[in-house]
This record gives C-alpha cells, sequence and structure tokens, in this order.
C-alpha cells in the first residue's frame, strides 16, 4: 500500500512546475523523504535548472461531502474555502525553525 501512496504523490507532484525555471516536475525528479498521517516531506529537483528545493504538502483523499478533488482524488482544501492561511504558514515556520532536519526522527525510524 505504502509504494501505491508515493507512486499516487509523484504523479500529483508532477503537475507542478519548477519555481525557477517553469519546467514541469518527473516522477524521476521527486524523492519522498517521509511522511506522517496527511503531511508528506519530499525533495524535488528540477532536472533543466537543477534547482533543489524542499516540499512539505498535506495531502487527503477527497470524501463524499462533495469536496473537490484535484489529479489523483486529491482534496484540495481551497476548494472549499480552506486554503492555507497566514495561522498555516507562521505554523510552518514555527516548525521550520525548531526542525534538526532529522526526518528518521520525525517519522519515528529513528527510536
Amino acid at each position: 500500500m505504502e509504494l501505491v501512496e508515493e507512486r499516487l504523490i509523484k504523479k500529483l507532484m508532477t503537475s507542478l512546475k519548477c519555481e525557477s525555471c517553469g519546467q514541469n516536475y518527473e516522477v524521476y525528479d521527486i524523492d519522498i523523504l517521509g511522511h506522517r498521517e496527511d503531511l508528506w516531506f519530499m525533495r524535488v529537483s528540477c532536472s533543466v535548472c537543477h534547482t533543489q528545493c524542499l516540499v512539505a504538502a498535506i495531502v487527503r483523499e477527497a470524501d463524499r461531502s462533495g469536496a473537490a478533488a484535484g489529479p489523483g482524488g486529491v482534496e484540495r482544501d481551497e476548494a472549499r474555502g480552506e486554503g492555507i492561511g497566514e495561522e498555516d504558514v507562521l505554523a510552518m515556520r514555527q516548525f521550520l525553525k525548531s526542525f534538526d532536519g532529522d526526518f528518521a526522527r520525525l517519522f519515528g525510524q529513528g527510536r
């Protein structure tokens, strides 16, 4: 099941473009670092301009209440009027300030 989820996440990421050059990412440009529940961490590298970035994304399956779904059946919060707000950005900023880069510990694999 885990590999199926990872393939779907990578496929979803191919719909995004590199912020530096505008090239769409390819499946092989995306490394899944780990996830905990709906929060996924990925390292994305552009095969054209070689820009690398760390992506943290919340990915959920669409519910049956009629919430709009994006590519691959993944829910898009902004379709329900719950886009990323200032509080979300501040919470991620606070998390990143204290995050030491230990993904194994974050995902419970380094115990």
